[in-house]
């Protein structure tokens, strides 16, 4: 049996003063991370932020593009659109520990 995958479209702010989701952004959401971007520390930073937000394990979130940009899509195994979909909206304007 095949597992459940989405595809997400990410526009993220490394160095925020506080981590979490922001909102939409056009077809995106904003993401906001206190590791900056160097040595890939905002990526990991956006990994876990996610795995967190979602409760899902963080092997269930993988970068696919936009490894050096604001701009990312990552892939989410183990949960589809419309529940991914709900969790983070019900995280907009909470913090998280980063």
């Amino acid at each position: 049996m095949d597992a459940v995958s989405t595809r997400l479209r990410l526009r993220v702010s490394p160095g925020a003063t506080r981590a979490g989701v922001v909102g939409r952004y056009g077809q995106a959401w904003k993401v906001r991370v206190a590791a900056p971007p160097e040595d890939g520390r905002a990526n990991d930073a956006v990994v876990r932020l996610l795995a967190e937000t979602l409760s899902v394990p963080r092997d269930s979130v993988k970068l696919v593009s936009g490894e050096r940009a604001r701009d990312k899509i990552v892939e989410l195994t183990g949960i589809d659109e419309a529940e991914t979909e709900q969790r983070l909206s019900s995280a907009v304007g909470k913090e998280h520990r980063s």
